[in-house]
Parts: structure tokens; sequence; C-alpha cells
């Protein structure tokens, strides 16, 4: 019998927060607010020849335990994060070493742009997969973002799936306040997306009936995950500063309990 995916979310977070505490680094929040989308992406709706781009790199520890887990990347390369001479940085690599990794990311506003030219590539190789690339809420301040977008809807990128990890935070503030990117959905709509709205983009269930939403659809598709940063730890949830900040032993004690143990 699967796995259920909030069992493996739990694996999934348990593992993150180990490695964010082993090297003492921030961007933990930013990793949690992904995760289940990242989890039901690898677990329940990706094929083998599928391709994902994190836009976001900057919540790289949840691909790299996400794609560990999946069987995507060796246990034995995770353990090596933010070491000396990894593979796995803070940001995706862009050595094109992980398969799994087909870019490099983390400058935000690049990803649609390169999964726009993976979805198109099809039509000359005859190649079949679907493209699938997570943007944040920082991501659609950039101009390139939109750029890409007219471009996909003008192709009609129908192997195309935006998903945006809406958290309403960013590096330095509420993203209400920084540009404001209400409405989101409406503007999507407006550059020729079919759009699909999960309100609980923490929910398992909620993602997957967005993404069936989708399924039909001849063009590209954007499915927008309402999120929570840093979601299911309590103290660094909807909170800024946990952009950025790495735990103390008593916060990664807490954390673990609270995230729940792998079985």
């Amino acid at each position: 019998m699967p796995t259920p995916l909030p069992e493996i979310r739990r694996q999934c977070a348990a593992r993150l927060l180990g490695l964010h505490q082993a090297a003492h680094s921030g961007h933990i929040a930013s990793s949690l607010s992904c995760l289940e989308i990242l989890v039901e992406l690898c677990f329940g709706r990706m094929s083998p020849d599928d391709k994902l781009i994190l836009s976001k790199g900057h919540a790289a520890s949840a691909l790299y335990t996400v794609l560990s887990l999946s069987g995507r990347l060796p246990e034995a390369e995770l353990a090596t994060f933010y070491q000396e001479g990894t593979l796995l940085a803070a940001h995706p690599p862009c050595s094109g070493a992980i398969r799994a990794i087909p870019f490099g990311t983390g400058s935000l506003g690049h990803g649609l742009s390169l999964a726009c030219g993976t979805a198109f590539s099809t039509r000359y190789t005859g190649n079949q997969f679907h493209t699938y690339t997570v943007l944040s809420d920082g991501d659609c301040n950039e101009g390139s973002t939109w750029e890409a977008a007219l471009f996909a809807a003008h192709h009609r990128l129908s192997n195309l799936t935006a998903i945006l990890d809406l958290n309403g935070l960013q590096g330095i503030g509420r993203s209400s306040d920084i540009l404001n990117l209400e409405p989101i959905a409406d503007k999507w709509r407006a550059f020729g997306f079919a759009v699909a709205v999960a309100e609980n983009g923490n929910d398992f269930s909620c993602l997957a009936a967005a993404h069936d939403r989708l399924a039909a659809e001849a063009r590209p598709r954007c499915l927008i995950a309402r999120t929570v940063k840093g979601h299911g730890v309590s103290y660094m949830q909807d909170r800024m500063e946990w952009h950025y900040l790495p735990m103390s032993d008593a916060q990664y004690t807490q954390a673990a309990a609270e995230t729940g143990p792998v079985h």
C-alpha cells in the first residue's frame, strides 16, 4: 500500500529540519511553505519523464528532501547539504550534475521562463512530458515572469503548469506592502492561463482538487496555492524573520516535535 502523503510530508519535514540544524542555516520557513506542493507533485502527480523547476530556489532544502525520499536524489548526496564542495548548496545547483534538477535557480523571476522553454521544446524533439514550476510571491514582482506568461499563452503551452506558492510574505515584509499582487487570479487569467485556486495550499486534498480542475485545459495552467510560511512550526508560521533565521537547539527540538517524528 502506498505511503499516505501526510506521512511522506512528515518524513520530509523531519529531514528538512535536520539538514538546516546541522548546517545552522536559514530559509527554513520558505521550504516548509511549499513542502506539500512538492510532495504532491513528486509522489502523487508527476510521471518519470515530467520536469520540475523550483523557481523559488531559496526553498532548496524542501526540493532536496522530496527528491531524496522519492528516489530521484541519492541519500548519500543529501547528507552533504551546505558542506564544502557539495552539489546541494543553499539554492539548487546549476551544474546539471543532478538529473532531477535541470536548472540552477534562486534569483527570482527566472523559473517560469526556463519552464516555458522546457515545455516548448517538445514541439521540436517529439518527447512528451509535462513541465511544472513552483513560483513565489517574489517571482510575481519580476517583469520576466509576466513576459514568460505572455509567451506561454501565445504558444498555448498546455504541457506547462505554474504553481504559485502564495504565502503572503517576502524577504523584507508582506507582499501586500511591497508590491500588491491581488487580484492575483484575475491577473493570470488576463495573461491567458487557466487558473485554479487552492485556498488551503498546505492541504493535499485541496491541492489535488485544484490540479484536477485544470486537467482538461488545452492552454497553460496556473495553480494558486494560498499557503502559510513556516507551515507546521508554530513559532515560524507567518513570520517574515524566519525567511532568514537558523534555529537554536531548543527551537529545533520544538520544531521537530511539532512536525512529528519519522515513522
